[in-house]
């Protein structure tokens, strides 16, 4: 039986210079990158987004093998198979029918199909990689701080928001404490659909009023702190927007302009 721990009661220290900065600076530089790459068309330009997205994850958080996995083999495996998949459905009529690949009957895989649905395969993935630089390096409550710090979100709005997305991980470590439970007490054993149907109904009902009690200590702690009742709150960790977060947004710019301005993916 693996021990269940739960998410919220300890917490792995930041590591990596990417930790370190503004979460709206880490949002601010590859934000203008990853719009524009959804208008590129061509292999290059996503691909070296792709690459300097790789290069900062990896020298400025903390690689873990779970984010190694989604790193080298969930994006990769990802990319390739959207773009194959894209490629099957290409219209012949619109790509390169110089090198044909593959034959089959009237139908014909040609070179360019394929380079057209792998573009969009990498171009996703360079998007997603970007949003890794982030997502993998900032917490949610420190975006939230950020948020309501820096570009005066509402913090009813912001910590009402963080306090429903924590209900995930929590309805997760309290349905695992629940299956340990029914394990011990050998409930709902067996195998086959009827077992797993069995199981599942018998998971509903403790994890329905685990729910409805967290919900309430959640309010009466938000009641108790007076959540709501003036248009301001001390905060009391700060997060402010330093120079280095400064020289990391206008160096992603500059490097995201020249890319773009080297390889300029449109055809004028």
């Amino acid at each position: 039986m693996t021990a269940t721990i739960d998410p919220y009661a300890v917490g792995a220290p930041a590591r990596g210079f990417l930790a370190r900065l503004s979460p709206l600076a880490k949002l601010a530089g590859p934000l203008p990158a990853m719009l524009l790459l959804i208008f590129t068309r061509d292999l290059a330009t996503p691909a070296v987004f792709l690459g300097l997205a790789y290069v900062l994850v990896l020298a400025g958080a903390r690689l873990t093998g779970r984010i190694a996995l989604l790193l080298f083999v969930a994006v990769p495996v990802g990319a390739a198979v959207i773009g194959f998949a894209l490629s099957l459905w290409a219209d012949p009529s619109r790509v390169d029918r110089s090198v044909p690949i593959v034959s089959l009957g009237d139908w014909t895989l040609y070179l360019g199909a394929i380079e057209i649905g792998l573009a969009t395969g990498i171009r996703l993935a360079a998007i997603l990689a970007l949003g890794f630089i982030a997502g993998l390096t900032t917490t949610g409550p420190d975006l939230v701080r950020a948020l309501v710090q820096q570009l005066r979100v509402p913090y009813r709005i912001g910590y009402t928001a963080l306090a429903a997305f924590r209900f995930v991980p929590r309805f997760g470590y309290e349905l695992e404490v629940i299956r340990q439970a029914h394990r011990v007490r050998g409930a709902h054993g067996g195998r086959g659909p009827f077992a797993a149907v069995a199981r599942w109904w018998g998971y509903i009902v403790p994890l329905l009023a685990g729910a409805i009690r967290h919900a309430e200590r959640v309010a009466l702690a938000m009641d108790a702190r007076a959540f709501g009742a003036h248009p301001d709150r001390t905060e009391r960790y700060l997060l402010p927007w330093r120079r280095r977060d400064t020289v990391f947004t206008a160096l992603f710019w500059i490097a995201s302009t020249a890319v773009l301005v080297a390889l300029f993916p449109w055809t004028l």
